[in-house]
């Protein structure tokens, strides 16, 4: 091989990268026939979650009952879900609606960054969630003393600023990969796992920051979490009353429904080797997340909640 071959081959890599601008979309290629039926569903889907979870967040502001550290962190989810599902589905909505199937590059980065901000911080917040459930519950006499303002703040900031960070470092590393022309990527949205395999270079890098960064932001959280809930339920069973028993219950089971659902479709997108070929589950699996969970979170969290129906009641009544 001529000494300048490699050199060249790095120019020609470089310059295919440098004139890349934009994406296409493959997520939608079979789905033309129902196009209109899936940009109507995901408009619903859009349009009540946004409601929901401003509801959410109203109440927690407005009614004076719903001002405690739960329902901070609630609201803080509710933000989330709202910012979470702004990064995705109006681009789909706008894909389905003029039939295009293109993201411009720097379009594809700002989803991809948001996006994958917002993953963290939920993995994080949903970790804090649990901590403040097991506070409340193994330790009710102390729990106003632990659970302070200034601790329900500090522990919302580090989730939000851990998320962007952590996302900060997978954005700026996957777009540093050479694309070598190929633009065509195989999902609904930009993420990281159909990036890394459109890439023509070494992607071990990515792999890597994904296992090791993923066992602080992911597997720990959803380990405290699991801890917290051994200690949870043993307390919960030591209450002799049935009714005690059954609202305790109550409280935590929609939040360990939110984990289940979340970690286990983050794991299988993320926590694992990047497939060699797509699948259906490779593309549909990430709307378990970026879609369904947000859309479940305000019903699970208030559709048995009295308190939320209360303070609903008394908003009603002084309008």
């Amino acid at each position: 091989m001529p000494p300048n071959a490699s050199l060249l081959e790095s120019d020609i890599q470089a310059k295919n990268q440098s004139e890349l601008s934009e994406f296409i979309i493959l997520g939608f290629k079979n789905l033309q026939e129902v196009h209109f039926l899936l940009f109507s569903g995901f408009l619903i889907i859009y349009l009540f979650t946004v409601l929901w979870n401003t509801f959410i967040i109203t109440m927690a502001i407005v009614d004076q009952r719903l001002r405690t550290p739960m329902y901070f962190f609630l609201g803080n989810l509710s933000c989330l879900d709202i910012c979470y599902i702004t990064t995705t589905i109006p681009q789909m909505l706008h894909l389905l609606l003029t039939e295009s199937s293109t993201i411009s590059y720097t379009g594809c980065v700002l989803q991809l960054f948001f996006f994958f901000s917002f993953v963290g911080i939920e993995c994080l917040l949903l970790a804090v969630m649990a901590f403040d459930r097991y506070v409340a519950i193994c330790n009710p006499l102390r729990y106003s003393l632990i659970i302070k303002r200034n601790v329900c703040l500090q522990l919302a900031t580090a989730s939000w600023v851990g998320g962007f960070l952590n996302s900060a470092v997978h954005t700026y590393f996957a777009f540093q990969l050479p694309f070598c022309g190929d633009n065509h990527l195989d999902a609904f949205y930009c993420d990281i796992p159909p990036l890394l395999k459109l890439s023509c270079g070494d992607i071990s890098l990515n792999q890597k920051l994904l296992l090791t960064i993923g066992l602080f932001i992911a597997w720990t959280p959803m380990f405290c979490i699991l801890l917290s809930y051994v200690y949870i339920i043993s307390s919960v069973l030591k209450i002799r009353s049935t009714e005690g028993r059954q609202k305790a219950f109550s409280t935590c089971s929609s939040h360990l429904t939110v984990v289940l659902l979340f970690y286990g479709s983050c794991i299988f997108t993320y926590l694992r080797p990047v497939p060699t070929e797509s699948s259906v589950n490779t593309k549909l699996i990430p709307l378990m997340y970026s879609i369904l969970t947000p859309l479940l979170n305000p019903i699970i969290y208030t559709l048995r909640n009295k308190d939320v129906k209360k303070a609903w009641l008394n908003i009603m009544g002084k309008m």
